[in-house]
């Protein structure tokens, strides 16, 4: 099967070239993007997050599954690469772009109860896992990539992903599949 996305977002490219010119290879890749774009297809009227802009790819992805209706917020901690998704996403009104570090976010979050939370960072995935879980309403999706080894890992990231991983059964209030598919994903439940 060719499970290569047979749609692609129209700011995607010029997104992954300023990636490129600005050295950052982290960006989502196709496979998970179009996954994503699905998933956020799911949630009219969806409130979703992403914690982990980088430049925008996955935030393009996330917005062209989106409802009219449906909101992101996209966090990032980098200024820099912040700008960069602005510049290329930020007309969609159905976006706010957010410089802040995740945890505060998740300390000041007092909004709705999230549809869809996206994560490609540590907070959220291997730090504060259960406070992220308590935000998302019954039956929303959570989903983690960069679950199989990455070469933009640090020499110490394996044991984060393997204790995180370790640590899934002990949630009650998640449910999800693993997949060795793609970066190596996550995609959950709220139960």
């Amino acid at each position: 099967m060719d499970d290569r996305p047979y749609f692609r977002p129209a700011a995607l490219d010029a997104i992954l070239a300023d990636a490129t010119r600005l050295g950052f290879a982290m960006s989502c890749e196709d496979r998970t993007g179009s996954l994503l774009a699905t998933l956020a297809a799911s949630k009219p009227a969806g409130n979703i997050v992403e914690l982990g802009t980088g430049v925008g790819a996955g935030a393009s992805w996330l917005l062209h599954g989106m409802r009219p209706d449906a909101h992101l917020t996209s966090m990032e901690t980098d200024p820099g690469r912040q700008a960069v998704a602005a510049a290329h996403l930020g007309h969609d009104t159905r976006v706010s772009f957010v410089t802040a570090d995740a945890d505060a976010w998740l300390d000041g979050y007092t909004g709705p109860p999230l549809s869809l939370a996206y994560v490609d960072c540590r907070p959220g995935k291997f730090l504060r896992l259960d406070d992220l879980l308590e935000l998302l309403e019954p039956g929303g999706l959570y989903v983690v990539d960069d679950l199989l080894p990455q070469p933009t890992w640090p020499s110490d990231h394996q044991t984060r992903v393997d204790d995180f991983l370790a640590r899934l059964s002990e949630r009650s209030n998640l449910l999800g599949t693993l997949a060795t598919w793609a970066s190596g994903l996550l995609v959950g439940t709220r139960i």
